[in-house]
């Protein structure tokens, strides 16, 4: 919903009516991960895309519908449904969307959701997509400190607002079950739970050309980034517009942020200055901690080196069996941009558990899940 909030917000400032799909569910190769959304708003309008244009004639014609009963729907489309062929999605995938009817008596939190989203502050939307006909459509904002709105029972909003604040911290987005009332154990009712947490961040310990590089495709993949180095000659503003900038010991600014909060197992870490006085000490504290990905630049030599030494500070083997060293994919890359594209790609490889490899080489599925 992310994509499309502006939109949405402009129109149910308006008191306008709107249809909106969200993915909650997608298997194999589809498109578009769940939380993609697609608004069918006033004139005909659409706004937002749910499977990058497969199946969106299909949902638009539902959202119209949707809009005027005001009755919810939880269709799926994938190849082996005769409608999917029909509406086009051929890419082999399979998608589950929910389809609803927004407007401010249906979700009256809106605008404190988009303030939150807007200010940074992690917030999540749960909302029942399937279960007893009078729950369908119900739904809890959620903030780490509070929540707003009803499920339809204490026990199913406290049980909900643990779980979501949970996914919330990691960012996560996906479904949630239970019983109807609640029980952990129980089946009959599903919840979707929408994470809007702010950027993950990338932290690039080493103000050098290949920072610069980096920093800029991270921009592009879309974390908040952070350059840090000691020498303030080389941390400047200028070399890397669109960064924050920091002068400060790569261990001491690490070792600040996690106690701050300021990072989570979303985050990052690129450390390329290839100097031992600043890297084995930020990779004692990085390896020390869940991140997402931990690399290090250096040559084979460097790797070696910088391997004993961490053992000698007290680093284990399983800390280290996490560390990418020498970092990137092997691509042949040389220039500073294309090194960029190497780390950028095993950063992707490593958070959804692909190989590496051509795909043309390949015969299994595209997309990998988690």
């Amino acid at each position: 919903m992310r994509e499309v909030l502006d939109e949405l917000l402009a129109w149910w400032r308006s008191g306008r009516p709107v249809g909106m799909a969200t993915v909650v569910q997608t298997w194999s190769s589809a498109p578009r991960q769940p939380g993609a959304a697609m608004l069918v708003g006033p004139e005909g309008t659409a706004v937002g895309s749910v499977s990058g244009g497969c199946v969106e004639a299909a949902v638009y014609e539902l959202g119209t519908e949707v809009i005027q009963t005001g009755q919810p729907q939880l269709p799926k489309y994938g190849v082996s449904d005769d409608d999917a062929f029909a509406v086009g999605l051929t890419c082999g995938g399979t998608i589950e969307l929910f389809v609803e009817r927004i407007d401010q008596e249906s979700f009256p939190q809106l605008d404190m959701v988009a303030e939150a989203v807007a200010a940074g502050e992690p917030v999540a939307v749960a909302t029942i997509i399937d279960g007893r006909p009078d729950q369908i459509g119900k739904r809890l904002v959620i903030w780490h400190d509070r929540v707003s709105g009803s499920l339809g029972s204490d026990r199913l909003n406290d049980a909900t607002t643990d779980d979501v604040r949970g996914m919330l911290a990691s960012g996560l987005t996906g479904k949630l079950r239970y019983g109807l009332d609640g029980e952990r154990l129980g089946d009959g009712l599903t919840l979707f739970v929408a994470s809007f947490a702010p950027k993950p961040r990338m932290l690039v310990f080493g103000a050098i050309d290949f920072a610069a590089a980096v920093a800029r495709i991270g921009s592009f993949m879309g974390y908040e980034v952070t350059v840090c180095d000691a020498r303030p000659v080389f941390a400047t503003p200028k070399r890397f517009p669109g960064a924050e900038v920091v002068v400060d010991w790569p261990h001491r600014y690490l070792t600040g942020e996690l106690e701050k909060g300021r990072v989570d197992q979303r985050t990052v870490i690129c450390v390329l200055t290839h100097d031992n006085k600043f890297d084995v000490p930020v990779l004692q504290v990085a390896l020390s901690h869940e991140f997402a990905y931990v690399g290090a630049m250096g040559s084979r030599r460097t790797h070696d080196d910088r391997m004993a030494r961490l053992r000698e500070a007290g680093v284990t083997d399983k800390q280290l069996a996490q560390l990418a060293s020498p970092i990137g994919l092997d691509l042949g890359a040389r220039t500073p941009e294309e090194t960029a594209v190497s780390v950028a790609a095993e950063i992707i490889a490593r958070r959804w558990g692909g190989g590496g490899r051509p795909l043309s080489t390949l015969t299994d599925r595209i997309h990998h899940d988690l």
